[in-house]
């Protein structure tokens, strides 16, 4: 696939040109990270990507997919693996979403097994899934809800974070239940957050929540109830 190539290529060379060496240090620290920077803000990716994703146009949906495992699994640089992601976004790749995408999202999650990647892929990009194939993806989150891999529980947790009026209450419930005597900061801190946004459609509910599930930590109450008491 030339065009996948010359897209990665484009990426790779347009991330060090426009990369700020003295910027990257503090960014992986920052990440906790393994792997450098770049020191590429996020507003100075976004534009290159926009003007990347234009100019190296995608034919079909098989050309997407690779491409996007290519820039994720053949990454030097963590900026890569945000490329990754925004090419899963694209506007003009919508029509691709659908359930068939979640291994591609899954592996995103499991490998990425960092905060930076697995939230945006959680809410907006399994979230989307979620709302428009509730049956099949559903079960999947059901499952992930109880996982040994944490980031795949936490995502089972924030996953419906935009979902506002849309979400599953049962699902929400028993992803927050699987995870609540769990101390992992990342599931707390995801407990909370989940349940602060859905405050934003019904705080009653999450009030309600909160005072019916003891088990909840000190964390995730303060977080769910930020906006409400």
């Amino acid at each position: 696939m030339e065009i996948v190539d010359e897209l990665v290529t484009a990426v790779r060379s347009g991330l060090r040109e426009v990369g700020d060496p003295a910027k990257a240090p503090d960014m992986r620290r920052y990440m906790k990270s393994e792997m450098p920077f770049h020191g590429v803000p996020k507003p100075v990716r976004e534009k290159l990507t926009r003007r990347l994703f234009a100019e190296f146009p995608l034919p079909d949906k098989a050309s997407f997919v690779v491409a996007a495992q290519k820039l994720w699994r053949e990454a030097a640089f963590r900026e890569e693996r945000y490329v990754a992601i925004d090419l899963t976004g694209y506007h003009a790749y919508r029509m691709w979403q659908g359930r068939d995408l979640l291994p591609v999202y899954e592996e995103f999650v499991v490998t990425g097994a960092w905060w930076d990647y697995v939230d945006e892929v959680a809410s907006r990009r399994i979230g989307p899934l979620l709302r428009a194939d509730p049956a099949a993806i559903g079960p999947v989150m059901r499952r992930w809800a109880t996982d040994d891999d944490h980031w795949r529980r936490r995502t089972a947790i924030i996953c419906q974070l935009m979902s506002r009026e849309e979400t599953d209450l049962d699902l929400l419930t028993y992803a927050i239940e699987a995870s609540i005597t769990e101390t992992d900061f990342f599931l707390r801190k995801g407990i909370g957050w989940a349940l602060r946004q859905y405050a934003r459609v019904d705080a009653a509910w999450v009030a309600r929540f909160v005072d019916t599930h003891a088990e909840l930590s000190p964390l995730s109450v303060r977080e769910a109830l930020k906006h409400i008491r």
